[in-house]
């Protein structure tokens, strides 16, 4: 599976490695500078790159069961399975890099923290 991960996953790692690397520059931004707008960014990335991630999944799942006539009967549901695990590779980097990501903007948040544990004010 990690041999061929990037390509096997097809178009859909393109925007998801895109946005993934926007939300951890973002992260790392966010460390040494914890302010509310950043941490806005951040959350915002997040969701943008897990979003990336899952449509490239569905455009690739759409696309097996679509060319699955082509293939022959007796080897479909291979085929098709084949397909959705290769597929699910967008989502499984966009969770990589979401999770990653929340790791590295924890540390930021810990330093935006003052004596009476509320965030300071940015």
């Amino acid at each position: 599976m990690w041999s061929n991960f990037y390509a096997a996953g097809g178009w859909g790692m393109v925007p998801t490695s895109l946005f993934g690397f926007l939300l951890v520059a973002a992260s790392v931004l966010y460390v040494l500078r914890p302010q509310q707008k950043i941490a806005r960014l951040v959350l915002t990335l997040g969701i943008v790159t897990f979003a990336a991630g899952l449509l490239g999944a569905f455009v690739g799942i759409c696309n097996s069961a679509h060319y699955l006539p082509q293939v022959e009967h007796a080897s479909q549901i291979e085929v098709f399975a084949l397909g959705c695990e290769e597929s699910l590779h967008d989502v499984v980097l966009s969770l990589i890099l979401v999770i990653l990501a929340g790791l590295i903007a924890g540390v930021g948040t810990l330093r935006s923290q003052n004596g009476h544990g509320a965030p300071v004010a940015g």
